[in-house]
């Protein structure tokens, strides 16, 4: 667990420059042996990655998950998840790094994609994923006329391959969500410290706070307080995970006024105390 008491938010890793490109592009070798194969935690609260291995393994954490990556596999990490990746020295293979703004449009939008999108999993590559990437890649490459909805394009075939082959593998542990909810997770990510209730959220979303319960139950069997609830619990986890952060402190940057009905909410929705969810992760 690192001793600094914030979690590093990068556009690129290492890097607080705005995005470059319409997508990023590199090999595993751009970046990885230069911080002798160990990505420390951090996250991208603008952008999702894609990790293709082609030699080697990855070892990542990616916020409570541990995920082993192999020859052969990806790794998809959305925006906000806190991850770490020990890598196989000499490890080889690809990183897209797609902008929100590009996973946020995929047209004709569906619900279904953004969900399978919205949390970090491994799959097998293949060869229909492959030849996407191949293109993908070789098109970021290339200068000339209309190259940034070329790579819009096939950038947006690539993240719905990705969907297609983790709604194939697994069953989803919530049911889809409906794309105002990705609206209402992007709100509390900015006013989670303000203590906003379920009606402030549902106000700046210009829906009732019934309608927003209703959208929040159909997804996840939670009401919208609950559902926000929630939402902080998964931030105390990374930040309990990542941070040296007194308990007390990460329960005031979450909007909790008492440090112990804090706790007491983290003990009911994680089974434990927060003391005991941070021993987890302490080396």
């Amino acid at each position: 667990m690192p001793s600094e008491n914030i979690i590093p938010a990068f556009g690129l890793y290492g890097e607080r420059d705005q995005f470059p490109d319409v997508l990023h592009f590199e090999d595993f070798s751009v970046r990885a042996p230069i911080h002798d194969w160990r990505i420390l935690p951090h996250r991208h609260s603008q952008m999702s990655q894609l990790f293709m291995v082609e030699r080697g393994w990855i070892k990542a954490i990616a916020d409570d998950r541990k995920l082993d990556v192999q020859k052969g596999e990806f790794l998809y990490v959305p925006e906000h998840c806190v991850h770490e990746f020990r890598f196989e020295p000499g490890s080889e293979g690809q990183i897209f790094s797609f902008p929100v703004s590009v996973v946020g449009t995929i047209s004709p939008a569906t619900d279904h994609i953004l969900t399978a999108l919205s949390s970090p999993f491994v799959g097998q590559i293949g060869q229909t994923l492959t030849r996407a990437a191949d293109l993908l890649r070789d098109t970021t490459a290339k200068a000339g006329p209309f190259r940034a909805q070329q790579v819009v394009g096939l950038a947006h075939s690539v993240l719905a391959q990705l969907a297609a082959i983790r709604l194939a593998a697994e069953a989803l542990d919530t049911g889809t969500k409906h794309a105002r909810l990705f609206q209402l997770d992007a709100l509390i990510s900015e006013r989670m410290a303000e203590g906003w209730s379920a009606s402030d959220f549902a106000t700046a979303l210009s829906i009732t706070t019934g309608h927003l319960s209703r959208l929040c139950r159909a997804a996840t069997g939670l009401g919208a307080a609950a559902y926000i609830e929630q939402r902080q619990m998964q931030e105390a986890c990374r930040l309990l995970a990542f941070t040296q952060l007194p308990v007390s402190e990460i329960g005031y940057r979450l909007g909790f006024i008492d440090p112990s009905y804090f706790s007491k909410r983290f003990r009911a929705a994680r089974g434990q105390t927060p003391t005991a969810y941070r021993a987890l992760f302490t080396n």
